[in-house]
């Protein structure tokens, strides 16, 4: 026998079969806008002039990373950094909010939802030919930020090295597999930097994060929705002598340009100085966590129970660092820890809910790179 469903419920099926959205319009995603600049500025490493985990003039363990002579650039370097303007003009700066300050010198923290489109409009305000070349994201051939021999015409490599004074769009969709994986939180960490000549681009200052958050999970503006505060952290060594403006350092801060580039002469092309001086090589290699060096890096504050999710990443050198943080503890990479691991361009994520309370070491547990000032303090306020 035929069974004939009932009136009321033929009606309610047919209502919400013409209601339901299309699969499209459940995968479409927002295009997510950035004015982006890079900018030629003076940066300073230690810009109290102290130590701020001690509270007294810098212990580099017999070597001075501080004072400026003959053959040492002190704490102030040029340096061409990613900068976030306000719109296409790039005439005003977009004001950095209170709980990114620790960002220091990288870029611009851009985000996006699994879905979305991270939509860059580039400026290139240095005289020097610089890119912006993202991990992780989806990119076709005209937003990769990266020259080589790729088999590309020249209408897809204006991305590769934008021209000093010059525009370029970069188009980062987010598919799935550019979000958060199975067994992953919420959010993920990319990055992005300048390709164009890498080694000198990246030790100049021409790096910056991306956060991806999976779809369904994000709050307007793309945070995660189960996460208190958020902080990233870069353990970046920074190599000066491979710098793009290692020339301009050397005239601006030594006295005596012409006999510090006899004994540190630099190789044909941008690359770096090949230094017969002691000692100069090592004064010149920042150990940093986000451009500052000893425990200068403004303190990320949260409370006790907040939801803290910390990205760490690190740069392009020989970069192999320990990142161990005093009195709370984290899950990192599966597992419950208070050190993890970063290897070079490396980025990893660790959730901390703090319960003890204080101000906190947060350093790299490489002996060296400790020595060096890879330290800062965070703060952990009662609840």
């Amino acid at each position: 026998m035929r069974r004939v469903l009932p009136f009321p419920i033929v009606c309610a099926v047919l209502a919400s079969l013409a209601w339901a959205p299309a699969p499209d319009a459940l995968q479409a995603g927002r295009t997510r806008t950035y004015y982006v600049a890079a900018d030629e500025v003076v940066w300073d490493y230690l810009p109290s002039g102290i130590d701020q985990t001690t509270g007294k003039p810098v212990d580099g363990k017999g070597i001075d990373f501080v004072t400026r002579g003959p053959n040492a650039f002190g704490t102030k370097y040029k340096k061409t950094l990613y900068r976030e303007y306000t719109d296409g003009t790039f005439t005003t700066l977009k004001p950095q909010p209170a709980a990114w300050e620790h960002l220091g010198f990288l870029g611009p923290l851009l985000r996006g939802v699994v879905g979305d489109t991270i939509h860059v409009v580039f400026k290139n305000q240095t005289r020097f030919r610089v890119s912006m070349h993202p991990h992780g994201v989806f990119y076709k051939k005209d937003s990769e930020g990266a020259p080589y021999q790729d088999g590309t015409a020249t209408a897809d490599q204006g991305d590769d090295g934008v021209a000093p004074g010059a525009q370029h769009v970069y188009d980062w969709p987010i598919p799935e597999r550019a979000g958060p994986a199975h067994g992953d939180g919420s959010s993920i960490l990319w990055m992005y930097h300048s390709h164009t000549h890498e080694t000198e681009d990246v030790n100049a200052g021409l790096m910056g994060p991306i956060i991806v958050t999976a779809r369904g999970q994000a709050r307007a503006d793309g945070s995660p929705t189960d996460v208190d505060k958020e902080f990233v952290v870069a353990f970046a060594e920074v190599d000066e002598l491979k710098s793009l403006l290692l020339d301009d350092n050397i005239n601006t801060y030594l006295p005596n340009p012409a006999d510090f580039k006899k004994a540190c002469p630099r190789a044909p092309g941008l690359i770096m100085a090949a230094c017969s001086i002691p000692g100069v090589v090592t004064i010149n290699r920042k150990e940093t966590m986000n451009g500052y060096t000893f425990g200068n890096m403004p303190m990320p504050v949260m409370k006790v129970g907040d939801r803290v999710r910390w990205y760490l990443m690190s740069s392009t050198n020989f970069e192999f660092h320990s990142p161990h943080w005093h009195g709370n503890t984290v899950v990192a990479m599966h597992m419950r820890t208070d050190v993890t691991s970063l290897v070079p361009m490396g980025m990893v994520v660790a959730d901390m809910v703090p319960d003890d309370p204080g101000i906190w070491l947060f350093h790299c547990h490489v002996a060296d790179h400790l020595d060096a000032g890879m330290i800062a303090r965070y703060k952990v306020d009662p609840k």
